[in-house]
């Protein structure tokens, strides 16, 4: 990264990378700082030398600066963007640096705070659907029998959680929709919108939505995840392993472990409504307990198109490839609506 700014002398860069970098070490020594040296002279960083008159220098400047500080010496946190504060539906915190060549009249580089959005401003108007079902025959009717079979189930019968849960639970499965599909491999048909960032989201030619399909899960996780969205939505919070009953927990060798030293002792976390998301990473590609839909009564996890909407990608960006890649994508982006906003503070600058 330094080379290239060395070789090509940009008026401006964009530099983003996690929040974890604010307190790393390396041989007992704070990288950040590091970085932030290095990038203000790459010239003499990538030669490994003492700066010199006629190096190309840079002003590492924050996107949210404090009382107008802009300076190489601010507070290290003046770097971190929260997107939730910008109007991004998720709670997304990444380091962003913008370095401005020093031969450019100073201008102020300032992010502007907007509305909040909840993750259901942001996916509440998609079609619902219901999950598949693995290693098992899948369709509608065994899907809803398994959750219908609930009530007679050993965890729920002799679990010791709180009888409103269990009032909760009981009222919900008497709703359940049995006509629910599960989305087409691309395309599902739609005729929804947004109120919030509509002309973003929508695109008025679209009359279906891409990557909007579901993926299957064994019957006990149907189970999980039906009780894990209706604990949020009595206690307004995703459980904790210690919250599920024992019939629920997984056959883990180290759930044990979990419950004693509460280290990822929320494997299996909702997307809480009227709150945003959590971070949408690479990890959702894996089995999707960490991105359980709030709705029990879908059911689920986060389809593709979903975690593309909490990344605030266009409805009419088609994700491709096989579908596990297709995660990846979503979840390793920087949110298009964030990219924006940075790009008017950048076009400010260079205008």
């Amino acid at each position: 990264y330094l080379r290239i700014i060395a070789v090509h002398r940009p008026a401006l860069f964009v530099m983003e990378n996690v929040k974890g970098i604010l307190s790393a070490k390396v041989d007992g020594a704070d990288i950040f700082q590091r970085i932030l040296s290095d990038l203000q002279n790459p010239d003499a960083a990538v030669q490994g030398r003492t700066a010199r008159l006629g190096d190309t220098t840079y002003r590492i400047a924050p996107l949210v600066p404090e009382k107008g500080v802009e300076t190489l010496f601010c507070d290290p946190k003046a770097y971190l963007i929260r997107a939730e504060e910008f109007g991004i539906p998720q709670a997304r915190h990444r380091v962003i640096l913008v370095g401005v060549r020093e031969d450019l009249p100073q201008c102020a580089l300032k992010l502007e705070q907007c509305m909040r959005m909840n993750i259901e401003d942001a996916i509440g108007d998609l079609p619902r659907l219901r999950s598949g079902l693995s290693k098992q025959d899948d369709s509608a009717g065994a899907w809803i029998e398994n959750l219908r079979a609930i009530p007679k189930s050993g965890w729920f019968r002799e679990g010791v959680f709180s009888s409103e849960l269990k009032v909760e639970i009981a009222g919900l499965i008497a709703k359940l929709d049995s006509n629910l599909p599960r989305g087409e491999v691309c395309l599902a048909k739609f005729d929804g919108g947004l109120e919030r960032h509509g002309n973003w989201f929508r695109d008025p030619k679209l009359t279906t939505i891409g990557n909007h399909s579901t993926r299957s899960h064994i019957a006990l996780d149907l189970h999980r995840y039906f009780f894990a969205s209706a604990f949020a939505r009595v206690f307004g919070r995703s459980p904790l392993l210690e919250d599920l009953p024992t019939g629920l927990l997984p056959a883990h060798k180290n759930v044990g472990a979990a419950l004693i030293e509460t280290k990822f002792n929320d494997r299996f976390r909702v997307q809480y409504a009227g709150r945003p998301s959590t971070t949408v990473t690479s990890h959702i590609s894996k089995d999707g307990h960490y991105y359980i839909h709030y709705d029990p009564s879908q059911c689920r996890s986060l389809t593709v198109r979903e975690a593309a909407r909490l990344q605030t990608f266009p409805d009419n960006y088609l994700i491709t490839g096989p579908r596990t890649q297709q995660y990846h994508q979503v979840g390793n982006a920087v949110p298009p609506l964030l990219a924006l906003q940075i790009a008017e503070v950048v076009c400010r600058v260079l205008k």
